[in-house]
């Protein structure tokens, strides 16, 4: 995979979404908006997925993998799957870019288990090293995203530990147009996440989750 060099892109695009003014909300207000916001969308709902951990303890198989019990996680992901369909079909089309680092943690080889069931549901997940990133992260990480139009976009919030704090809703088209511009380039570049899954984390011993 080749990355995005200077030349073909304004480096600092995503770096805005911090500065920007825009509409803070905790959890139990972001949560139902994006709901509604992804409920009624036409077109492609992006997502682009940065950090590699987050807290989960709301999610049973996460727990189980947290705890040290890995088969009983890989069992709940399985037990996911028959549910998971009906979050796609009838809704907009979902596409997810995942960044990865490697060696993986221990997060990051369970949620590509998470998202590979997903990926069979109906989302359309693609995976890019965070090499491909680096050009786009000239003072820190990508924030995470996600974006329903030119004029409507989230960034999702956590602390330190990744847990979730709710999000902010930015609707600058200057802002958001070029996010959405460098996420779908992004995305070309991206290996779809079931050939990855199969090849890089499918074969891995459990994780250490201590």
């Amino acid at each position: 995979m080749v990355p995005i060099t200077d030349n073909q892109l304004d480096c600092h695009v995503f770096e805005r979404v911090r500065e920007v003014e825009a509409a803070d909300m905790p959890p139990e207000v972001y949560g139902p908006e994006f709901r509604e916001a992804y409920e009624s969308a036409n077109g492609v709902v992006w997502k682009l997925e940065r950090a590699q951990h987050f807290h989960e303890p709301y999610e049973p198989s996460w727990a189980a993998m947290a705890q040290g019990d890995w088969e009983r996680s890989l069992l709940l992901v399985d037990e996911m799957r028959g549910s998971l369909r009906a979050e796609y079909d009838g809704y907009a089309e979902f596409r997810r870019v995942r960044v990865v680092e490697t060696p993986l943690t221990p997060y990051m080889q369970w949620e590509l288990h998470v998202l590979a069931a997903r990926s069979e549901a109906g989302e359309r997940s693609r995976v890019i090293p965070a090499t491909a990133v680096r050009a786009y992260e000239p003072s820190g990480p990508l924030p995470e995203l996600l974006i329903f139009e030119s004029t409507l976009m989230y960034e999702v919030l956590y602390d330190e530990n990744g847990a979730h704090l709710g999000g902010r809703r930015i609707t600058d088209h200057d802002v958001v147009a070029p996010c959405l511009a460098a996420l779908i380039a992004l995305y070309d570049l991206g290996e779809d996440l079931r050939s990855y899954h199969r090849r890089e984390v499918a074969p891995l011993p459990p994780p250490d989750a201590s």
